[in-house]
């Protein structure tokens, strides 16, 4: 597996492939890989014939009392497990190459970053589409897998693609989940084991959601969300930063649940790890 850390060099590496008539597929990361980062390098590498991975903590979409300096990291870990995978490129650039001095330009898409995760972290999503938009051009890749987890970060990307023309397709991944039904996520290495049971409660609200739609023929809205919150606030470790039932398309509240609603929480354990888990209210999915 090839290690690159230069825009420039990644960019002419990616340029030779192109020209070999071969596809690119990529995978952004912040690093620190488990079983769902390791889902989408596998999704990339059935429908490319190339996989590049980018590991890059970005500074941008971190607030000023978020994780940044914490952000759990190990380069040699991540370099074994891609290269076992059959990665064919780690793209890892520095700070400095991707901020110079005198970076003054950022990517901002309007509406769908307001609500949600935007509302609870003012300039994030301007911080990751700022940074996506870059990994774009210096990879040049002709499809993208993101994770579904984000699924606001997901919708987003997708829109700037939309807007921007990005000759690229997007491609969602399903939420992996440890067996106990927490999503995977690299901030559960924060947890300590009397706060697993508080993280759970994502997860556990979740199946409580699809459980009310799957037995009553009518539910409101109103309903479900008091019902996922009441499971969550069993556990005096958790404070919710939103419940909140969405169309899938708009991301706009929604007082009716459909086939189009998706439930997306936010949770605060003990006021130090931030948890999102999603899920659509109908159809088969695991939790």
């Amino acid at each position: 597996m090839n290690v690159i850390t230069s825009p420039d060099d990644v960019q002419f590496y990616s340029q030779r492939i192109r020209e070999q008539g071969l596809t690119i597929g990529l995978v952004p990361t912040m690093g620190w890989f488990h079983s769902g980062h390791l889902a989408l390098m596998d999704k990339a590498k059935r429908l490319a014939d190339k996989v590049i991975v980018t590991l890059f903590v970005n500074p941008m979409q971190f607030g000023p009392s978020e994780d940044l300096e914490n952000y759990p990291h190990d380069f040699d870990r991540d370099c074994r497990l891609a290269e076992e995978l059959g990665v064919d490129l780690l793209y890892a650039p520095e700070k400095e190459s991707m901020y110079p001095d005198g970076f003054a330009t950022t990517v901002h898409v309007k509406g769908l970053t307001t609500g949600l995760c935007g509302g609870d972290r003012p300039g994030h999503f301007d911080g990751v589409t700022t940074v996506v938009a870059k990994l774009f051009n210096q990879t040049l890749p002709h499809l993208a897998v993101f994770g579904e987890k984000d699924f606001q970060q997901l919708a987003v990307i997708r829109k700037m693609v939309q807007d921007l023309d990005f000759p690229i397709e997007i491609v969602g991944h399903p939420i992996v989940r440890e067996e106990s039904g927490l999503a995977m996520s690299s901030r559960n290495t924060y947890l300590k084991k009397d706060e697993m049971a508080a993280a759970l409660s994502l997860s556990q609200g979740i199946a409580c959601a699809r459980e009310m739609v799957g037995r009553q023929d009518t539910v409101t809205v109103g309903q479900i969300k008091d019902a996922v919150s009441a499971v969550i606030l069993r556990h005096p470790q958790c404070t919710i930063d939103y419940v909140e039932v969405i169309d899938e398309n708009s991301l706009m509240s929604t007082d009716t649940a459909g086939s189009d609603s998706r439930l997306l929480l936010a949770v605060k354990i003990n006021n130090r790890i931030r948890l999102i888990d999603n899920s659509t209210l109908f159809g088969k999915e695991r939790i």
